[in-house]
Order: structure tokens, then C-alpha cells, then sequence
């Protein structure tokens, strides 16, 4: 839709055969085979919304038609922790709801876009290549769909997702495999969906991701009067494989003090739907200013995905969407060369920070759990952990720590960004400094293992 938007005749190929039903019918009706986490938790993050309302308006209006929950962290604080409404604070506001409702929306708008085809039912087998736009570097100008058809393209854009072909495609083509980083983030979810009679929500009394000990809760607000509670374990915590029945979920759940009131609704959701082996994976297309394709770029997941329990994967996928539009821009199809690197520069300086973020996120989260679970505590040589630690507990004591750490938590802004604003370091470090010296809040890691063993 936003390359439409700029003048470009877009098909779009989808594996999926089955039709995109109605927003209200998607969830009980739309099988989409081949998204594994279709139907697990989702939330779009404030800058997806501050995006989407800039590019594509129309979108927005019809997420808002379709059910979409507007959500705002600071709507029903109290103004002593907030220090009352500030202008700016409209940026943490977001537009969320159930990925099939979501994705229905987004789908048929994309089918009513005039220059969007939407071809559904068709599966990529390989690349097609012409003459090379720089020796030794294959030009792809278009692709071969599974029933043998080939079909021409100024410029191919690879938005398969996190177990995007391409590498093998390009190898096929007598290309290089990109560079490729790629480890387990080490997480499993264990999640389950509810709904209220009213229509209501929940109220928000804590973060929506809240880390207790050696687990994380996510409690997440949707579409319709709907909303979703996951629980986020180790994969390497075999105690916690248990959390799989409903019952035991449940127990945990209600031993979390800022989560147990997520569970007063219908659940929707027949026993624990569990993600586990999801891999943060990173992908190179121009090495040392060289680019290995030219005629095709990688965006969003196909390019690089993490893990999925900051919600961020959504928001950067749409900022690397427009970080193309801006380069087509200035470099169009007819400069191959230019556009690959140009296209290259752009990811590395949009989008790579936010990943790069997000998978020291992890990792150090990861070894606190395993420090909770050996009964060591993690103490990194970190100063950026330590900082972001500092941060979280200054958050609940003072307004402008609180709206730093929704600013990051928002995509709206890097960690450097916001601790470059004058005198916040100085807070953070003041009233954060003791953060470790906090008494815990909620189970340790004793009840909560009784609490799983039942």
C-alpha cells in the first residue's frame, strides 16, 4: 500500500490460498497455515500507530471500524505518578488488537489499494535474473511462482518473514548466501486469550511486560473487548514446561500481583498455545559496501527478526518499509546499484539500532533468569544494564524517568536518544541507583515453583 501510494504498480504474492474473511469473522474463521504465530499473542506498539496514521490513514479508520482498542499507559494513572498530562504524551498512545482481526484489515485494504494485485494461492519457487547490473553480482528482474509462471518485476521485494527462502534463492541464482547471524532467543510463551461480556478491558496497574524473577508476564490489551496473558519462561527452565497446563497457567498467573486481574474474563482459548525455538536472526545484503543483489531487497522479518515478546517486530517492520519508499525516492529501479547500496545505508541506520537493541534486551534478560534459577544473582559488566535496571525503578518515581522508559518501550524513541535529554541520567542514577537492594515483588522462585508443581 505505501509503495502503491507512490506511484508504483505492486503484485503481491501470497502462499496462502484462503480468502481474508470479514475483521469480525477472522478470528474463529481465517487459517493462515503458514503463520506459526498467527493466533498467539500480539500488540502494536505506539510507533506502528504514529506511522500508520501518517502513510496510511485509511488503515487506521478502518482498524478503528473493525474493533481496534485505542490504549494509552498514562490514561488512568494517578497524576502523582505521572505529574499530570504533558504535551507530547499523545505519542504513547497505540491502536492494537488480535493478529487475525488486525492482519484482516490490513489484507483487504491492501486488495482495494488502486496498483496493488493481490495474487493469493501463489507460492515463490525461484528468482529470475538478466544481466548484471555490476560483474559478479546477480540483477534479479522478477520470479518464478510453484506452478511455473514467471513473472517480471522492476524490482522484487522479499516480505516472506523470519523463514524467508532468500538465502537459498540466491544461491540457486549463482549469487552468495548473505552473512547471517543466527542463535535461539531462549524463550518459550505460554499464552491464552480472554474476552470480557461488555466489551470492557481490564484495567492497566503495571507495565504491560513485567519481568517476576525467572519468568515475565505480558498482559495485552486487543480488539472487541478482547485481550491476551502470556507467560514467558526460559526454554532452558524445564520446571516451567508445566505452565503447558491450563490449570498450573492459571495458578501462576493469579500469584502475579499486577496480572491476576487479567484472568477476570471468559477465556477463549482451548488449553496453552506455546511458541518456543524462535531465533533472532540477522541478515547482510551489502558487505563492506558491496551489495550482493541488486533488483531485489530484503525487508522486515526476511531481513532480520527477533524475539518476539517486546512487540516491536510489527513497528520496525513498517519503518523499514518506509526507509524503501524514501530510498525509491531518490533512487529508482533504473539504478540498481545505487538503490541496493542506498537501500543498505538506510536499514543500517533506520532499523539496525532498534535490533541491535533488542537482542541485548534479551540476552541479558536470559542470564537474569538463569540467575534467578541458580540462585546466583546476575551482575553483569554493563553499564547499559545497569542503567536500564536503574531506569525501570526510577520509572515509578518520577515522571520523567516514567515517560523515558515508555518512550523506549514505544519505539519512539533509541535508549541513547532518550538518556541524552538533559539532567534524566542524573535522575535515573539518583533514584535507581538501589534497584538491586528493592524488595521483590511478587512470588520467589520457591513459590513459585510450588505454585507450578500444584
Amino acid at each position: 500500500m505505501v509503495l502503491a501510494g507512490e506511484g508504483h504498480e505492486v503484485t503481491l504474492l501470497e502462499r496462502d490460498g484462503a480468502p481474508v474473511p470479514e475483521p469480525s469473522e477472522a478470528w474463529e474463521a481465517w487459517q493462515r497455515r503458514g503463520v506459526n504465530q498467527f493466533r498467539l499473542l500480539h500488540f502494536f506498539l505506539p510507533r506502528f500507530r504514529i506511522e500508520l496514521e501518517a502513510a496510511l490513514p485509511r488503515v487506521v479508520a478502518a482498524l478503528e471500524e473493525a474493533g481496534a482498542a485505542r490504549v494509552h499507559p498514562l490514561a488512568d494513572a494517578p497524576a502523582s505518578v505521572t505529574g499530570g498530562t504533558r504535551p507530547g504524551d499523545e505519542r504513547y498512545g497505540t491502536l492494537t488488537g488480535r493478529r487475525p482481526v488486525v492482519e484482516s484489515v490490513l489484507a483487504r485494504c491492501a486488495e482495494a489499494t488502486p496498483g496493488v494485485t493481490v495474487r493469493r494461492g501463489e507460492a515463490v519457487e525461484s528468482l529470475l535474473t538478466g544481466p548484471s547490473a555490476r560483474p559478479g553480482v546477480p540483477h534479479v528482474v522478477g520470479v518464478r511462482t510453484a506452478a511455473g509462471e514467471e513473472l517480471r518485476a522492476d524490482l522484487v521485494v522479499d516480505v516472506t518473514g523470519r523463514r524467508s527462502a532468500l538465502p537459498s534463492w540466491l544461491e540457486a541464482a549463482g549469487g552468495r548466501r548473505p552473512p547471517e547471524e543466527l542463535a535461539d532467543a531462549g524463550f518459550v510463551y505460554f499464552g491464552r486469550h480472554f474476552r470480557s461480556v461488555d466489551g470492557s478491558q481490564p484495567p492497566i496497574i503495571g507495565p504491560l511486560l513485567q519481568a517476576y524473577g525467572s519468568i515475565s508476564v505480558l498482559t495485552l490489551p486487543a480488539d472487541n473487548g478482547t485481550w491476551s496473558i502470556g507467560v514467558i519462561t526460559s526454554s532452558r527452565d524445564s520446571a516451567m514446561r508445566a505452565v503447558k497446563d491450563p490449570d498450573r497457567w492459571t495458578a501462576v498467573v493469579k500469584s502475579l500481583p499486577l496480572a491476576a486481574h487479567w484472568l477476570d474474563g471468559e477465556c477463549m482459548t482451548e488449553g496453552v498455545d506455546v511458541m518456543a525455538k524462535i531465533e533472532d536472526r540477522h541478515r547482510s545484503f551489502v558487505v563492506e559496501g558491496e551489495p550482493l543483489v541488486t533488483g531485489l531487497v530484503a525487508v522486515a522479518d526476511s531481513w532480520a527478526c527477533t524475539n518476539p515478546s517486546v512487540g516491536r517486530g510489527a513497528s520496525i517492520g513498517l519503518l523499514h518499509v518506509l526507509a524503501l519508499r524514501d530510498t525509491l525516492r531518490r533512487h529508482g529501479p533504473d539504478e540498481p546499484v545505487a538503490l541496493a547500496e542506498a537501500f543498505g545505508e538506510a536499514t543500517e541506520a533506520v532499523v539496525e539500532p532498534w535490533y541491535r537493541d533488542t537482542v541485548a534486551f534479551d540476552h541479558h534478560r536470559l542470564l537474569e533468569i538463569d540467575g534467578e534459577i541458580s540462585g546466583v544473582p546476575y551482575r553483569p559488566d554493563s553499564p547499559e544494564w545497569e542503567i536500564f535496571k536503574a531506569l525501570g525503578a526510577a520509572s515509578g518515581q518520577d515522571p520523567d524517568c516514567l515517560r523515558a522508559v515508555l518512550a523506549i518501550g514505544s519505539l519512539v524513541a533509541l535508549p541513547s536518544e532518550v538518556l541524552a535529554e538533559p539532567g534524566l541520567l542524573d535522575k535515573v542514577v539518583g533514584l535507581g541507583a538501589s534497584w538491586r537492594d528493592a524488595p521483590a515483588f511478587g512470588p520467589s522462585r520457591q513459590d513459585l515453583l510450588a505454585t507450578v508443581a500444584g
